[in-house]
């Protein structure tokens, strides 16, 4: 592996501050795989400045419901390209989790229904 000149590294505390990433969060990629860094003399992690492209990525493909175990099987365009449009390979698993949360608000819809009407009755309606 190639080493990185430290004029194009930056540390955690960067990272996280370019970012809005938490140092905790930034680690957990790292140890998860999903971000690349090397240790300084001193023992800090060091990050290429693709990093911070990277973790707003993570942080977008968090944000509509993928797991790190998820994020970590998507092909690498999908952490490299800000703003990337989804790589033809991740569709199915976009479509499989559009379902689900689907699934969710139906449940919660149900839930919501069964309280509102709970409320209104004085008692705990039967289960349908």
């Amino acid at each position: 592996m190639k080493k990185m000149s430290s004029d194009e590294l930056l540390s955690i505390g960067e990272l996280a501050q370019r970012t809005g990433a938490s140092v905790r969060s930034i680690r957990h990629y790292d140890e998860n795989g999903l971000l690349a860094s090397e240790r300084a003399s001193n023992g800090y992690r060091m990050f290429p400045n693709k990093a911070v492209t990277q973790v707003k990525q993570i942080q977008r493909m968090i944000a509509t419901g993928f797991t790190i175990e998820d994020i970590r099987g998507f092909p690498d365009c999908m952490l490299l390209i800000e703003g990337a449009r989804s790589c033809d390979q991740i569709n199915e698993v976009q479509r499989e989790r559009l379902e689900a949360i689907d699934r969710q608000i139906k449940d919660l819809e149900r839930r919501r229904t069964r309280l509102l009407k709970t409320l209104s009755e004085g008692a705990i309606p039967p289960v349908d």
